[in-house]
């Protein structure tokens, strides 16, 4: 597993260990499953992919509220085709919570209808998230003291599967977590480099993303007419180019709050790595480009 902030090089890095390990690569980004936003999520090219399989790239319509739980899945699928084959899997991505849930597993919970999670939605825009706080207080204190009251995400997650199945989060918790893989030796290589070189590399592609169709990609997601809470439309960088393409904002605006944002994930994908409980195998202060494939041994 190659992990590690955004716009670090892990993809290049991926690929380079594929053909030394006769390897296949497959996508643990949340973003880059969706086939709408090859652009804004510096999904690899063709080109990039260089004659290495590449699974899970582009694959899910962004009308889709594709989740953690429906990438598990995926994803080992692909795994257990790969070791069939005699090649060995390489996950590469951002999303730490992808490769958190895919070795520990996940509290398994029936699926949110989508009118559940619209209800929710609804409720924050026209009540706010204290609201929201002061309902679920009656039914599942104990959730929300795990809770950031900032974060409505996981606010709304605890609502919605009390109002789906009647039954406490908090409760659901106690049961064992639905396994996706197991038996299987993990390695997990993190880069986690330098924070201010991180950021200024951010800012660079971000330019290049807009000068590369970023704001056409944006706009043909728009002529879809697809609800504000998909994921695909929370992607960074589509709601700045959406205020910019509705005259809310400048371009030079979109392009600094566009980079703003990703350099904030930047930070927390920092923080993320920093304090999880996953067993790193190696990790480096470095780019991935700065180190040599050769030092790596496995065994």
């Amino acid at each position: 597993m190659i992990a590690g902030p955004t716009a670090s090089g892990k993809s290049q890095f991926s690929i380079d260990l594929a053909k030394k390990i006769n390897g296949v690569v497959i996508n643990s980004d949340s973003m880059q499953v969706y086939k709408n936003l090859k652009i804004l999520t510096a999904r690899p090219n063709k080109k990039e992919m260089q004659n290495i399989k590449h699974y899970l790239y582009g694959y899910v319509n962004g009308v889709e509220r594709y989740n953690v739980e429906k990438w598990c899945n995926d994803a080992a699928k692909i795994i257990n085709k790969t070791f069939e084959r005699n090649s060995n899997p390489i996950l590469v991505g951002g999303t730490g919570l992808y490769i958190h849930t895919l070795i520990n597993g996940l509290i398994d919970i029936p699926a949110i209808p989508e009118s559940i999670k619209n209800k929710s939605e609804k409720i924050i825009k026209e009540f706010g998230k204290d609201f929201l706080i002061t309902q679920i207080k009656k039914f599942d204190p104990r959730s929300l003291k795990e809770v950031n009251s900032n974060d409505t995400v996981r606010l709304r997650r605890i609502w919605e599967v009390y109002e789906s199945t009647g039954k406490k989060f908090s409760e659901w918790k106690l049961n064992e977590n639905k396994k996706f893989i197991e038996n299987l030796d993990f390695k997990i290589i993190l880069f986690l480099p330098n924070r201010e070189k991180n950021y200024q590399i951010v800012n660079s592609r971000f330019i290049k993303m807009i000068n590369d169709g970023a704001i056409e990609e944006v706009k043909n997601l728009l002529d879809l007419n697809l609800n504000d809470s998909l994921p695909v439309m929370r992607a960074h960088g589509v709601p700045e180019i959406i205020k910019f393409l509705r005259n809310e904002i400048s371009l030079e605006e979109c392009i600094s709050k566009g980079q703003q944002v990703t350099r904030n994930y930047v930070k927390r994908q920092h923080t993320w790595w920093n304090s999880t409980n996953l067993d790193i195998f190696h990790q480096f202060d470095k780019f991935p480009i700065e180190i040599d494939i050769n030092s790596i041994k496995f065994d």
